[in-house]
């Protein structure tokens, strides 16, 4: 297995970003701060999606009131307040009990401006998140390469990083961004050898849910399997729930997920299927959400022929193998019993709700 890199840690609320903490997923809420009711009703769902960490856009003053209404509201997950240009969003941010500060302190102004801000967060115990997108990048940095480069990015970010530090603030996580996979990967690369700051990974502008997903699996596996980040963000023009189950699904991929539920084996299908297989995981995958089992841990195959079949089901702790118009119920690998396959999905998610986790 792959040696995580060995960053420092970042307190964010209640969870550590960096060392050898699990990584957290987060998220960005979509609807307007400044409707309560509608943010709350967000932040709920991504939560009960399994987000660790929400961002909040900041636009104004009353859209910075939004963090001492949600913990109001009994919401317990970190809450970061996304900050452009204006440094007295950041403050009263602060003050209305945001965990984390994402901002880029070159739009933010002066360096007295910057100093505001790292004075707030240092006296309320709050972290900051520099964040720099490929498509934002200072002037001078662009006529230096001539485009938003890997190195541009990395360099820029580091800039950043010296701000804080020479305001001697090191309660910091950096993160790179692009649209473009391979700068997101190569940025990240190089911030991963120059700093042992917590890195928080993530595709810009992916795209939407077809997209955008392979966008950020690429771009996020690829640096998670070799043992860089610390925290992600699946990007994404979607419903906002999505962006944490996608990155649920690239973190259990990588057995990097303590969160991981359970984790489905499915065949492609081929033309030896004589089991209608696709209708049927699907009505299972719903199964699993309606009967709230989706987070037991357990592994379950769902093959289509005998080929695979009973294989693949000897390394689950369940599965089912198709046959003509029927399937093979398999617990390890042992053959339980045979029913018609309009009855398999139910069975199936019966014998899991009776199966203790591992």
């Amino acid at each position: 297995m792959t040696t995580r890199r060995n960053s420092r840690t970042v307190r964010v609320g209640g969870l550590t970003i960096g060392g050898n903490s699990p990584i957290p997923v987060q998220s960005m809420t979509n609807t307007d701060s400044r409707d309560r009711e509608a943010t709350l009703r967000q932040v709920r769902a991504l939560v009960s999606a399994g987000c660790d960490i929400v961002r909040l856009a900041v636009p104004d003053a009353k859209a910075a009131a939004i963090f001492s209404y949600l913990k109001e509201q009994g919401v317990t997950v970190p809450l970061v307040a996304d900050i452009h240009f204006d440094h007295k969003l950041a403050l009263e941010s602060v003050a209305a009990g945001a965990d984390k500060i994402r901002i880029n302190p070159g739009n933010v102004g002066s360096r007295e401006k910057v100093a505001e801000v790292v004075r707030a967060c240092r006296a309320a115990g709050v972290p900051i998140r520099i964040g720099v997108n490929g498509g934002s990048l200072e002037k001078p940095l662009l006529q230096k390469y001539g485009a938003p480069t890997a190195e541009a990015v990395a360099e820029s970010a580091m800039g950043h990083v010296r701000i804080l530090e020479s305001l001697d603030f090191y309660d910091t996580v950096v993160s790179v961004k692009s649209s473009d996979v391979r700068t997101m990967i190569e940025a990240n690369r190089i911030l991963a050898e120059k700093t042992d700051y917590p890195l928080h990974l993530g595709v810009t502008e992916a795209g939407g849910l077809g997209r955008g997903v392979v966008k950020g699996a690429v771009g996020i596996g690829t640096l998670l399997a070799e043992g860089i980040g610390d925290t992600v963000r699946v990007s994404l023009t979607a419903d906002p729930v999505e962006e944490v189950r996608a990155a649920r699904e690239i973190l259990s991929a990588l057995a990097l997920d303590p969160k991981a539920g359970i984790e489905v084996i499915s065949c492609p299908t081929c033309g030896r299927t004589r089991i209608d297989l696709i209708p049927l995981l699907a009505a299972f995958e719903k199964g699993l959400d309606e009967r709230g089992l989706r987070n037991k841990k357990l592994k379950v195959a769902f093959m289509g022929c005998a080929v695979n079949g009973p294989g693949e089901a000897r390394e689950a702790d369940l599965g089912i193998a198709g046959g003509d118009g029927e399937a093979l119920l398999f617990r390890h690998g042992e053959t339980v019993a045979k029913y018609p396959s309009d009855k398999i999905v139910e069975i199936l998610l019966d014998e899991i709700e009776k199966t203790e986790a591992k």
